[in-house]
């Protein structure tokens, strides 16, 4: 069974930037479209980029023009590339694909923007 694995996370200070990774043990190609979701305290999970195997994209609004999300599947790795940060990013992030079956989640990843 396909298993993902989030790094990248940590602290930085507003306005730095971050690349978390999801790593996935297998071909990603079946995983359509795979995802990041971030969840604050006190708040619901929220779907923050997706991208399908056709290289199509996805944004919530809030990240628009500062996050990239993007897949390589010769390494079986999905990006988030995340500029220009804000305290209101602080999160875990988690990464998400999609198998016919149903949903893959990995473990998430600590996202701390504060000065």
């Amino acid at each position: 069974q396909v298993q993902l694995v989030e790094s990248g996370g940590g602290l930085v200070q507003p306005g730095g930037s971050l690349r978390l990774s999801c790593a996935a043990s297998r071909s990603i190609r079946s995983l359509n479209p795979m995802g990041w979701y971030r969840q604050a305290p006190g708040k619901e999970r929220e779907l923050v980029a997706l991208i399908s195997t056709d290289g199509s994209t996805t944004y919530v609004d809030s990240v628009k023009g500062r996050f990239t999300i993007s897949r390589d599947n010769t390494k079986n790795t999905m990006y988030l590339q995340m500029n220009s940060l804000k305290p209101e990013d602080t999160a875990v992030y988690y990464c998400n694909g999609r198998l016919w079956s149903g949903h893959v989640w990995g473990q998430g990843t600590q996202v701390t923007v504060s000065s």
